[in-house]
């Protein structure tokens, strides 16, 4: 069976509410204070929130969205709401793949390092 298609929808289709705009800009202030190529936030079912990095070790690279995911399981989120990653490069198809495992109805923003919505995910 194939996975359901998601589509990215052009930024002014989809106006981020508070939450979404409280993500993006955890994500923006992780990046910013380890001077990684990339940060990301999720929000879970109770409105918690999860930020990371990305992690680039000689022996363990993970990026940001994964880890970010990976917190949100560890802490015992059962399902994302949304999702928020702010890089200077294009979405990485494995990246949405698992917060799909957690989120499969969860909107994905990407933004660029200012702040600014580039994509946005949809289910």
């Amino acid at each position: 069976m194939d996975p359901p298609s998601r589509r990215l929808v052009r930024v002014s289709d989809v106006t981020p509410d508070a939450e979404d705009l409280k993500i993006i800009t955890l994500a923006r202030s992780t990046r910013a204070r380890v001077a990684a190529s990339e940060g990301a936030a999720v929000r879970d079912e109770t409105g918690r929130t999860y930020t990371a990095a990305a992690v680039a070790l000689p022996s363990l690279r993970l990026s940001a969205l994964r880890l970010a995911v990976a917190m949100a399981v560890s802490s015992g989120a059962q399902k994302l709401e949304a999702a928020a990653l702010v890089s200077d490069g294009d979405m990485d198809p494995g990246d949405l793949a698992v917060v799909r495992d957690l989120g499969p109805d969860a909107t994905v923003f990407h933004a660029g390092p200012d702040g600014s919505i580039r994509a946005t995910l949809t289910p």
